[in-house]
């Protein structure tokens, strides 16, 4: 038997009529089936309100109408959790039966792949999440803190694995405490590219002027010209990510701060934890640069623990065993209020 499900919000609005949104449906089931007792939920869920909307949304309208609408959400959503299980493989934390009927959180010695996935499916829009999760589930402020800074971590051993090299964190407030320019000068010295030394016009109480993450993969000889990336990790959608974005801004960010500057190209990237649509992804990355999203982190979390046990220090790379306790004793405290 089925446990009952947490009290989740299904976002009507938002995965109905001509502008559905068959992410924020497919989001709807995981979130349903990690918040339930029992880790699963029917993907039926989706078609029951639908089915009993409010009548000046369906005056007129046959029941077989509305049913067969409901049903057609179900398959579709269900068929989106299917394309993200192919894309992720066993970095995907979810399982579905054979007839697409039941969803199920797969409990027990997580990978940090698979919670990477969690963390950004509570963390994707903070905001707008919060009709879907329910009192007691949605975090507090304390809560969104710890998912942000664990998220910056993740989103470090990300760039690490896709540049195939060692990485720093970087955002503000820095897991080591430090300042701005003390942490470029650590940073630099493996860079050896460049002299730290800042401009004129550039600000004294920079935090991190907009760079979360360094990543590079440096030769062994020592000379420029290698794989160099620099990301902005940003977890909110309020504002279009593209306005974050460092493409166009890494070469004011040499010649502010170094003397002479770099002469190695920085890749700019932008690490998120929504899934984004096709749609979106190729605009977005015309306009940001590389992109790492939902659906590319948990599999480049797995390849960093490869990174790891060869000896490439990447920072902040322990916090990410206490993030996949944090959030499983999240769970467990919200789902038993």
């Amino acid at each position: 038997m089925v446990a009952p499900m947490a009290p989740l919000n299904l976002p009507i609005d938002e995965i109905s009529g001509r502008g559905i949104d068959l992410d924020r449906a497919a989001d709807f089931l995981e979130l349903s089936a990690f918040f339930s007792q029992d880790g699963s939920v029917m993907s039926s869920v989706l078609a029951g309100p639908l089915s009993i909307g409010g009548e000046e949304d369906y005056e007129g309208l046959e029941e077989e109408m509305k049913l067969e609408e409901g049903e057609l959400l179900c398959n579709d959503a269900v068929l989106r959790l299917a394309e993200r299980r192919r894309m992720l493989g066993n970095s995907y934390p979810f399982s579905i039966d054979s007839e697409g009927s039941m969803v199920r959180f797969v409990r027990g010695d997580n990978s940090l792949g698979q919670i990477a996935y969690v963390l950004c499916l509570i963390l994707s829009d903070i905001a707008s999440s919060a009709p879907m999760l329910g009192v007691g589930l949605h975090p507090n402020e304390d809560d969104v803190r710890k998912l942000r800074q664990y998220f910056q971590s993740f989103a470090t051993a990300a760039l690490a694995a896709e540049i195939n090299g060692r990485a720093w964190s970087f955002g503000f407030p820095r897991p080591d405490g430090s300042g701005f320019i003390d942490k470029l000068e650590e940073i630099w010295m493996e860079i050896s590219d460049g002299y730290i030394e800042r401009q004129e016009g550039a600000s004294r109480f920079t935090k991190d002027d907009g760079i979360d993450v360094f990543a590079a993969r440096i030769h062994r000889d020592r000379l420029p010209g290698f794989l160099f990336a620099a990301a902005q990790v940003t977890t909110g959608r309020t504002m279009r990510i593209s306005e974050k974005s460092l493409k166009g801004r890494l070469q004011e960010f040499k010649s502010r701060w170094f003397h002479p500057y770099p002469v190695t190209d920085i890749i700019p990237y932008m690490i998120v934890p929504f899934a984004l649509p096709r749609h979106e992804f190729v605009d977005d990355v015309r306009k940001c640069g590389n992109l790492l999203h939902r659906l590319r982190i948990p599999n480049r979390v797995m390849e960093a623990e490869e990174l790891v046990h060869l000896g490439v220090p990447i920072e902040g790379y322990t916090r990410l065993f206490a993030a996949r306790e944090w959030l499983l004793k999240y769970r467990d405290r919200s789902v038993n209020r």
